[in-house]
């Protein structure tokens, strides 16, 4: 059997941030996945409030160099990356310094008011993930997201990366937790996303209105298999989760996620003749 290969991405891993439900989970889900026999590489945003001195970050000069255009506009992609000894796992950290040097990772530290970008922010993020992953020329049986701000990765590999032969047997799970923010994203988020060829169809779920309810779906509707994060989940994205008919795994608490997770991710690899 075929040592499978999982790829994390996630809006926050501890100890990089203040801890969060998410960030916890993105930092023991790895270690407890490699410690079970598989491959594992693992993807954050680098927001300007990580301390990259206390945390040992570093560039790697040959993932970085590449320009990325958002919105017709050229963006430096710059890649870092940090080691957790005990876990004995690295961590790699999409940067830029238009987008991520801000000393607060969403919203504004003074007034708290959301970022207007946060469309583009979170377009740079997946698109550097995807990048990185090609030159690493490492390729992903399971990618797994984890938070809103990887809602936009499963349209991309699906449908921009289509022709990409790194990714075409990779089945996409999507944790989906109660990491809510409160307003719709930037009201030409739609038009960003045609630049990258996506049409209203392909986005039909936020076309009309870009709220993290219709990105948590937009997520769900081009993903292999669905994950609840937290106990409670919103109730219309429940609905929507049991209506797709995708491969689904209830909650599951801190003393039985790690096992559950891996099985999971099994049972979806066996369906596709991957572990088969």
């Amino acid at each position: 059997m075929k040592k499978a290969k999982v790829l994390f991405v996630s809006s926050d891993i501890t100890p990089y941030l203040d801890e969060t439900y998410i960030g916890k989970i993105s930092r023991r889900l790895p270690q407890g996945i490699q410690e079970r026999g598989k491959e594992i590489r693992t993807f954050m945003p680098k927001y300007g409030n990580i301390n990259e001195r206390r945390h040992q970050l570093h560039e790697v000069i040959r993932l970085s160099g590449m320009n990325l255009v958002i919105n017709d506009v050229d963006h430096p992609l710059i890649i870092k990356v940090a080691s957790i000894p005990s876990a004995r796992m690295q961590v790699y950290f999409i940067d830029n310094e238009e987008y991520f040097s801000r000393k607060s990772p969403l919203t504004d530290k003074n007034s708290g008011k959301y970022f207007d970008d946060n469309d583009e922010r979170a377009m740079f993020f997946v698109r550097g993930v995807v990048e990185t992953v090609k030159k690493l020329g490492w390729q992903p049986d399971v990618i797994h997201c984890h938070g809103w701000f990887t809602s936009l990765l499963p349209m991309y590999i699906k449908k921009y990366y289509s022709d990409e032969p790194l990714f075409a047997d990779s089945k996409i799970a999507v944790s989906i937790y109660n990491d809510e923010y409160p307003k719709n994203l930037n009201k030409k988020f739609n038009d960003k996303l045609a630049f990258d060829g996506f049409t209203k169809k392909d986005l039909k779920h936020i076309v009309e209105e870009s709220s993290h309810s219709n990105m948590l779906k937009q997520a769900i509707e081009y993903a292999d298999a669905v994950i609840q994060g937290e106990e409670t989940i919103n109730a219309d994205i429940e609905k929507f989760i049991k209506k797709s008919g995708k491969p689904f795994l209830e909650f599951k608490n801190e003393m039985e996620y790690v096992d559950a997770f891996n099985e999971f991710y099994d049972s979806i690899l066996e369906e596709a003749n991957v572990l088969s």
